[in-house]
């Protein structure tokens, strides 16, 4: 049975361990999960006897829905399992609307009192029993009376079986793009099921709000959750919505055009009042020039030449008001390129300041560079505050670098090739020490002497 608190109109779920027919106790007005279910928002109302509401909604496999009076007063809530009258013999539905609200929904569906069926009982265990074995043979039903139709070479499509509560009656949904006739067919299904058959053609719309699914915009079907009533959907729609005439993205999965098209048409309809038509055409002194696009949003036209039509130019829906009333008078407007203002740049202000990719970059650059002056040579210092270390320069450098203090022995410094003339060395260092330096961070090269010539060879 079908409670509506954890499914989504699974007739075959029970929230018990055992088969109930009062349903689950934790169903309220807006814990259902029916599909197409309706809120009650006059649940906490609480109205007098005498003024109590008799009908109840009752569901049945996906979205059929009727109406039924509780003739015997019994007390019912939603998710209840009732017995309900039927032609022939009983059907079995779960409760899926009670109170007021339920004579809003019959006056809005247009539902008479008067033809309204009654409720038996609430479903005992052996309704349920009965109730949920036929359900298990849907299935293998609906493949075989597939197989059957094809057999026959009917061009018809079986989409849904749904079987009556007692078993007695078996309703075929199935679709067609013309008329078909099934006497013959009635007959093997007779045969083939031994019970009465009720064949009911649907629409390409209403097979998709049964099977359901996911539209492209990631939501669930509207015509499987909400939608009730189909309106008819043209290419102009999509026209006037200033869309692309593309069946593989304007339509949806029952192949035929999207529902969803009407949900703005009225918005682009009040909006596309205050434009000219989109027929207008222009008489410049360079020529004939139509209309090309129009832009809902920007509340533009863009026009073209009738010779030639590659440059565009866009004008406000004011100016080229302006300019079919100056048609109108016999005058011809200037060329299109010289009514074409040009566009100023929109300057767009930065709050946040966040539009500079490299701010961090140039930031960090700087403070690493003032990290580096500051930062001591020796990286043990801490022992005084604000004193540093002063580094000896080379003139301080000892001249014997191998000299060592205490009584450990100097090793024995081996010869180095590159060292020929010590005293041109030290003249050009002296000499260097002369000379001002113009550049202190300029790096200093050693002035490199030709080989001596040998006189006696």
């Amino acid at each position: 049975m079908s409670c509506g608190c954890k499914t989504s109109g699974d007739s075959a779920h029970s929230c018990g361990p055992k088969k109930t027919a009062s349903g689950c106790e934790n169903v309220n007005t807006c814990g259902n999960s029916y599909k197409l279910s309706v809120f009650d928002w006059l649940s906490n109302i609480n109205n007098p006897a005498p003024n109590r509401c008799d009908f109840v909604e009752v569901r049945f496999k996906n979205d059929r829905k009727s109406f039924y009076k509780n003739v015997n007063n019994i007390p019912l809530h939603i998710g209840s399992v009732v017995t309900v009258e039927s032609s022939p013999g009983h059907d079995v539905g779960v409760v899926s609307l009670t109170g007021e609200l339920v004579k809003i929904q019959m006056k809005k569906k247009k539902s008479s009192e008067e033809s309204a069926l009654k409720i038996y009982r609430q479903a005992n265990q052996k309704d349920l029993e009965v109730w949920q074995e036929a359900r298990k043979k849907e299935d293998a039903v609906k493949l075989e009376a597939r197989k059957i139709a094809h057999r026959l070479g009917l061009e018809m499509k079986v989409t849904d079986v749904e079987y009556q509560g007692d078993s007695s009656k078996i309703t075929f949904y199935y679709t067609a793009d013309t008329r078909v006739d099934f006497r013959q067919l009635i007959k093997e299904y007779a045969g083939s099921f031994r019970t009465k058959i009720d064949m009911k053609q649907i629409g390409f719309r209403q097979e998709a709000a049964k099977v359901g699914g996911i539209g492209s915009c990631g939501r669930e079907l509207c015509c499987s959750t909400w939608l009730t009533d189909f309106r008819s959907v043209n290419t102009n729609v999509a026209r006037y919505q200033q869309l692309s005439i593309n069946p593989q993205k304007l339509a949806g999965q029952c192949g035929k055009l999207k529902c969803c098209l009407n949900y703005e048409l009225d918005s682009y309809l009040d909006a596309l009042s205050n434009f000219p038509s989109s027929s207008t055409v222009l008489e410049t002194e360079k020529g004939r020039a139509f209309c090309i696009k129009i832009d809902v949003f920007k509340k533009k036209m863009w026009f073209a030449y009738v010779d030639s039509s590659i440059a565009w130019y866009d004008f406000d829906i004011d100016l080229v008001k302006k300019l079919i009333s100056k048609n109108k008078r016999g005058e011809r407007t200037l060329p299109l390129e010289d009514l074409k203002q040009p566009d100023s740049p929109l300057q767009s202000i930065d709050l946040i300041q966040e539009n500079n990719v490299d701010r961090f970059e140039k930031k960090n650059r700087g403070n690493r560079n003032r990290n580096n002056q500051n930062k001591p040579n020796n990286p043990q210092q801490g022992q005084g505050q604000g004193q540093k270390r002063n580094r000896p320069e080379r003139s301080e450098k000892p001249e014997n670098p191998n000299a060592q203090s205490g009584n450990q022995q100097p090793k024995q410094q081996k010869p180095n090739p590159q060292q020929k003339r010590p005293v041109e060395k030290t003249e050009n260092s002296a000499d260097s020490e002369n000379k001002p330096q113009t550049n202190p961070n300029k790096k200093k090269f050693k002035k490199k002497y030709p080989p001596k010539k040998d006189k006696d060879a």
